[in-house]
């Protein structure tokens, strides 16, 4: 109710202001051209576009209309400041003012109710999608978070009851397992915090100009403390790249890829981690030269379905959840994230637009 009410009072604002607008426009034309009145019929014509444009609804275009024809025919059709509806051609003036005022009324009309059916479209594919993503990592969550508590249970458990019998090499090995699946609860958690930061903004993603290779470069030092010998070789372009970003978001996301490629690809050989350069877009790489992805699993991969495959580091901890999430980051930068394989390995990429991207 009381969002009509503001409408009808906007239409009245708008519709006062141009015919006063329009009003005194023609005054002026009509005193220095007093021989050319007849232009003085466009000048509201022009005023009866915008007040159809910027208000809701048939009626004040309507009464514009009716209004402007009287304006026209009082003020500046002989005899001056006296309605004369006798006036040779004054029917066609009225007829051809109400029909620009309904053509254009209508059009806009229908144009401004089709904007937001397509708005309200939107949002609910939005929405829908949202939906999705937290249903996948619920899913994912349940699924990635009970194995690692289960065997941190399992383990502290066996250890607390077995203290005594344990050889040393064994008390090692168990607390080696709790601190590796420690470990892995920690980066899920910044995972979930990560989604949490995004969903958490009401307006588009905070993004600033990040350097290229200082995320790359910082992504690297978190996997050197998450895993100090892992198998990666970097490669950036020698020009400074610098892009729109949330760096930590970004940072993130390499750091999941890596942190895939190096314990689900079973590769024997280094992971390339290198970063190319287009025209419109930046392209983060990080190629493996393991095992490679299920041909069944690609077109899913992102979703955040948990998947039992046939490896045993498949079986232990799942990397839905953490793909998910980069999916997430990746599409609230504007950007795509893929994967794919190769005769070699498996390879996954991400894009980042080089400007903003309004949406």
């Amino acid at each position: 109710m009381k969002k009509e009410i503001n409408q009808t009072a906007m239409n009245f604002i708008i519709t006062v202001s141009c015919l006063v607008i329009a009003t005194a426009l023609a005054f002026l034309f009509f005193y220095f051209v007093p021989k050319n009145s007849g232009n003085i019929a466009l000048i509201y014509i022009l005023a009866l576009v915008i007040i159809v444009r910027f208000t809701e609804g048939y009626l004040p275009g309507l009464i514009s209309s009716v209004i402007a024809v009287i304006c026209v025919n009082l003020f500046f059709t002989y005899p001056y400041f006296a309605l004369n509806f006798t006036l040779t051609g004054y029917p066609i003036t009225f007829l051809e003012m109400l029909a620009v005022t309904l053509i254009t009324s209508t059009t806009t009309t229908n144009m401004k109710q089709q904007a937001k059916i397509i708005a309200e479209r939107d949002k609910l594919l939005s929405e829908a999608e949202k939906e999705k993503m937290r249903a996948n990592l619920l899913r994912a969550v349940s699924h990635d978070l009970r194995t690692p508590l289960t065997g941190i249970i399992g383990a502290s458990a066996s250890y607390l009851e077995n203290s005594t019998t344990l050889a040393e090499e064994e008390k090692s090995a168990i607390v080696t397992h709790i601190q590796e699946d420690a470990h892995w609860l920690l980066n899920m958690v910044e995972n979930l915090l990560s989604v949490t930061r995004i969903y958490s903004q009401s307006t588009k993603l905070k993004k600033t100009d990040e350097s290229v290779e200082e995320v790359v470069s910082a992504a690297m030092s978190r996997l050197k403390i998450r895993i100090p010998h892992a198998p990666v070789t970097v490669s950036v372009p020698d020009d400074l790249l610098i892009i729109p970003m949330d760096a930590i978001l970004i940072e993130q996301v390499l750091f999941n890829l890596l942190e895939n490629a190096i314990i689900h690809s079973q590769s024997v050989k280094p992971i390339i981690c290198y970063v190319t350069d287009s025209n419109s877009e930046v392209t983060f790489h990080v190629k493996d030269f393991g095992i490679g992805i299920p041909e069944e699993r690609l077109h899913q991969i992102f979703d955040g379905a948990p998947y039992i495959g046939s490896a045993e580091s498949d079986s232990n901890k799942g990397m839905g959840i953490g793909l998910s999430i980069c999916k997430t980051i990746i599409t609230a930068h504007n950007g795509i994230i893929n994967a794919h394989n190769h005769e070699n390995g498996a390879e996954f990429y991400f894009s980042l637009p080089k400007e903003e991207v309004s949406k």
